[in-house]
């Protein structure tokens, strides 16, 4: 029996990294029956391809991958980081359809989260930062209702239960109080749906405020809402192992169309930068 290792790589992962889909999104898309090999429609994702083999998508060919990009952008609260909405909410990439190529999120955050989210235009990195082996440590502002003790917080930094979910230890650490409201900085390896403001409800606490600073070495640092800034290829080269074909730096800064002022944190709570 053989035990040869099948030429190439899996057609999903392929699709990825064109750009057209996350890798599920892309395993999704070859059993919806959209995509075709060498002029035959494959229904399973079980598929090494080379570059000899011509692709196809909605029967138009595959594009050549282009080299990676990640971008930083500070999502305002108000938009939803799912590519469409059933319920007709506005979206991110509606938001950026007209300053970014088709891209892809580096998780989520939900409705009415803002902060940094990151973008890229790789679905297989998309899908090497999500992995909970990659463990880069994703860093909160978060504003509750209530005076918080320390004692208050101890069950967070051991790890919770919510709806029969554990969640993972996390950092958290009491900022200062303002009036009725504390501001802590929590800080966790993983990306459960709504992680924070359940597990905070699960100590008594009740998140108003939520902004993402950072997701690994990537920082929210001086972007207001709705701003998006490209990663410099040497910093992806440097965090990511990428290779030089990204090494000139690649910038682009533009503000959201609609964006309004109430948005944007208060300078009493602006996010740290180190």
């Amino acid at each position: 029996m053989s035990t040869d290792t099948p030429k190439g790589d899996r057609i999903a992962k392929v699709l990825a990294r064109a750009g057209v889909a996350s890798r599920r999104g892309a395993e999704a898309m070859i059993e919806a029956g959209r995509v075709t090999v060498n002029g035959t429609q494959i229904l399973s994702p079980a598929l090494n391809v080379t570059e000899a083999d011509v692709i196809t998508v909605d029967g138009k060919p595959l594009a050549a991958p282009e080299p990676t990009r990640l971008w930083r952008y500070y999502k305002p609260i108000g938009l939803v980081t799912s590519e469409s909405d059933e319920k007709g909410r506005d979206t991110v990439f509606e938001a950026l359809k007209d300053t970014l190529p088709r891209v892809v999120s580096v998780g989520r955050l939900d409705i009415n989260s803002e902060g940094l989210l990151l973008l890229t235009n790789d679905g297989e990195i998309k899908r090497r930062l999500e992995l909970p082996s990659t463990g880069w440590l994703r860093k909160y502002r978060v504003r509750v209702n209530g005076t918080p003790e320390d004692k208050t917080l101890a069950p967070l930094r051991r790890g919770v239960v919510a709806d029969g979910e554990r969640f993972q230890p996390m950092e958290v650490s009491l900022d200062r109080q303002q009036g009725a409201n504390a501001w802590l900085t929590v800080g966790l390896r993983e990306g459960k749906n709504r992680e924070i403001r359940r597990a905070m409800a699960e100590v008594g606490l009740k998140v108003n405020r939520l902004i993402r600073v950072s997701y690994g070495p990537f920082r929210l640092n001086e972007l207001k809402p709705g701003e998006v800034e490209e990663v410099k290829g040497r910093v992806l080269k440097e965090q990511l192992g990428l290779k030089a074909d990204n090494e000139k730096p690649m910038l682009k800064k533009k503000p959201m169309k609609r964006r309004s002022r109430a948005a944007a944190p208060p300078r009493s709570v602006k996010p740290k930068t180190r």
